[in-house]
Order: C-alpha cells, then structure tokens, then sequence
C-alpha cells in the first residue's frame, strides 16, 4: 500500500482536494511542483492532514502502515465541510480502519465529535404487561418506535430530542400515534450544564435497578447541575399530571372536573426542586426538595391546600463493580397523615442489583430483588414492577441476547395501601420487555 495511491489520492478526494489547484506553498523537498500528485499533497499538509518528515521530506515512495493510514482518515473524519460523495468515501475509510481507530482513544472521539453534526439513536421495544388486582386481570401488548436526534450547535452547547412512535394495543392492530416527546437545549461547561426546554425529569434514587420512586417522567423548564463528585441541581418549570395519582383511591380526573373552568388549569402543577447527591468511593448519597403546585392537590392535601413539599433521601454503596446495596424513602408532608393517611404519605424502597445487561456486550446479565412502599410521595414513580398504591416485593432480570438486542423480566407481588370494596388487597404483576437498539 503506497502512500501516494492511498494518501495523496484516497485522502485527497476526501477533502476535496484532487480537482483544484493550490497556491500552498511546497512545504517537501522531494514533491516538485510538476509531480501529478504536488496540488494533493500539499494542500494536505496545509490542512493538518498529513506532516511528512523532519528533514522536510514527503517520501511518498515509502509503504505507508495502516497506523498512519487511521490516523489520515481521523483528521479527514474532523472536516465539515465535505460533500455527500466525499463523506461516503470517509465513512468507508473509517470501517476499514474501525480498529486503528479505536486504539486512537479520545482524540479520535474528539474529531468524530465534529466530524457528524447531527447524530442518531434509537430503539424498538415490545412490551407485555400483565396487572392483577385480586380477582381481575388486566394484560397489554405494546410497542414503542423510538428516534434520539443529537444536533451540535458550537462546542458548548447541543440540541437533544425524543420522538415516540407509540401502539396502544398489539392485540388489535391499532394505529400508532407519533409524538414529540422531549426537546432540549443542553449547554456543557467545566464545572455546571445547562438545559432548557423539554426534558427528563428523573429523581435522583432511579440509578438502583427498581427505578424512581418520586418521578419518573417529563418537564417543561429549565435545569442546571453544578459540581462533580457532590452534585447540586436545581430546576423550576411546569409538569403535567396526567396518570399521577391515577388510582381507585383519588381520582384526580374525577375532582377536577368539578370545577369546570379551572380543569385545564389543574392538570398542569408549577414544580421546583433543589436536591443534592453524592458519587464517590463507592459510596451514593443524596437529599432532595420537591415541590408542586396545582389545584388538583386541594382535596388529598391538608387544609385544601393546593401545594405538595415532598423531602427525599438516598443511600447506596458499592461493595465491588458488581453488586450494589440502596434505599430510597420519600415523604409528602402535605397529605393529612391523620386516619390511616401516613401510610399514604411516604413512598420507599430497599433493592440489591447484581450485574447488569450491556448492550454491547452480547452474553451479559443482571438481576434485583427490592422491596417497594409506593403512596403519594410517588408523583409519578418508576411502575414496571411495583403500581402506584402497592407495597411488596419486586424481582427483574435482564439479559443481551444479541449485541444492542436487550430482554427484560419483573414481576411484582404485593398488597394495595387500601382494600377495594371488596375488601380485597392483594395484587401482583408481569412485565416484560424486547428492545432492538440503534
């Protein structure tokens, strides 16, 4: 493999270099200017793209190794500027020399960083639910189509979205309905990050394998994290309580249509949240401050008041890269914890994770066993396994089957918080779950 048939022509294509003549000066010895490859050559060397030798000299007549090659093909991989044909021909350099290129590490990374403007991910899932209150039974087929575009905007700040392409019901062939989902402006800094716009509203005790159990959904506002190993983040903005506290118990829909005008008002509460938390030496810790505001909270909060404050607390250590011990306890200190209420008003868990599934790593698995508490602390918590209004036990499992092909397992069994008028308290429930990501 000669240089001057791959470099000086492969790479010269790729930055669109063999068709124009340069006014760069000659900057090798042994490249005169009459040489057919003298316009390549050297408006590589004036892009970065090649470097030739100390004594000033190309020797373009030297076997070039495939090292040197990978590394050509990582600066031409960092230019933006190249046409459709050209980026194919980068892209197919780049499978060539895929291996090169990873041993190059992070200064690979940070060219490809640049090198694709716009990126994408995405997934397909399949999901089975199975709920079973005592004595009735509720099963779903669902399936969930999934893109993730990623748009750098300068070398700060990204633009994120989800788009969701959703089946209600497998059983019945229903059509899917598309929705935007979430998109966000993210700007990344050395010592905080910055979103705005539509994002994840994650609570922070959702890294053990049960999930959240204050929130697990979305928001409209803004976001900022400061700090590394002891993280505070703050966030304000407006979230919506559709399928919050949806339960025999309240029936929020039900209460608020009482008030005719004011529905729409209600189904969307004003949020702010300040939390702290901790990641280091094995250890994992936090505290965190919700608060919520709507007029749907009027009839299960104290004295009518339409404000929840829930206070959270986490705990977890690392006893080896493998098995991981936490717990979680949230509380609402806004709901009468008056007959029976305090059962109501706090939401917990304690969960063992051993392992876990890599998506890259075909073969590889994990599994938890917790315990879950979860009652109106729980806005919108993480209910694979546990519902809201349950205590019990919860088991998971998942396992990559295929490379980027995930299967997942849970099952729950437990009792509701409150028996139903049949004076029945038992539930139990299956999920599982197939997901083809890319």
């Amino acid at each position: 493999m000669k240089k001057t048939l791959v470099s000086a022509l492969a790479t010269a294509l790729v930055v669109g270099a063999a068709s124009t003549t340069f006014a760069a000066a000659n900057p090798f010895s042994d490249v005169p200017r009459d040489h057919w490859a003298y316009d390549a050559v050297t408006q590589l060397a004036a892009d970065g793209v090649v470097e030739g030798y100390g004594d000033g000299t190309y020797r373009g007549d030297r076997n070039i190794t495939r090292y040197e090659m990978a590394q050509m093909t990582a600066k031409a991989m960092a230019k933006g500027d190249m046409s459709a044909s050209d980026r194919a021909l980068v892209d197919r350099l780049a499978a060539e020399f895929a291996d090169e290129l990873n041993n190059l590490g992070v200064r690979v990374s940070n060219l490809e960083k640049h090198a694709d403007m716009v990126k994408w991910n995405g997934k397909l899932e399949y999901t089975y639910t199975s709920e079973r209150p005592e004595g009735t039974r509720e099963n779903k087929n669902e399936y969930v189509f999934r893109l993730e575009p990623t748009a750098e905007v300068n070398d700060h700040w990204t633009v994120h979205a989800r788009l969701d392409a959703e089946g209600n019901s497998m059983k019945d062939d229903t059509n899917s309905t598309v929705g935007l989902k979430r998109a966000w402006a993210q700007g990344d800094y050395d010592k905080f990050q910055v979103k705005l716009g539509k994002m994840e509203l994650l609570s922070s005790e959702a890294y053990a394998a049960p999930g959240a159990i204050v929130l697990d959904a979305d928001f409209s506002g803004a976001e900022v994290t400061f700090g590394k190993d002891l993280q505070a983040t703050l966030q304000a903005g407006r979230f919506n309580l559709d399928g919050t506290y949806n339960s025999k118990v309240f029936d929020l829909d039900a209460e608020l249509q009482k008030d005719g005008d004011s529905y729409d008002r209600g189904k969307t509460a004003n949020y702010q949240h300040i939390g702290l938390q901790y990641n280091k030496n094995n250890f994992v810790a936090g505290l965190g401050y919700y608060r919520l505001g709507s007029e749907a909270f009027k009839d299960i909060t104290k004295n009518g008041k339409e404000k929840m404050n829930i206070w959270a607390a986490n705990l977890g250590y690392h006893f080896d890269k493998n098995s991981f011990l936490s717990g979680a306890y949230a509380n609402n200190s806004s709901i009468d914890s008056s007959d029976g209420g305090s059962k109501w008003k706090k939401s917990y868990q304690v969960s063992f994770d051993y392992k876990g599934a890599e998506s890259e790593d075909k073969g590889s698995w994990g599994a938890y066993v917790a315990y879950r508490h979860l009652g109106l602390a729980s806005v919108y918590a993480t209910q694979d396994g546990a519902l809201f209004g349950s205590k019990g036990v919860e088991i998971g499992t998942n396992y990559t089957l295929w490379k980027n092909v995930i299967l997942s397992a849970k099952y729950f069994k437990g009792k509701t918080l409150e028996k139903n008028d049949e004076g029945k308290d038992r539930v139990s429930k299956l999920f599982g779950r197939v997901e083809f990501l890319f």
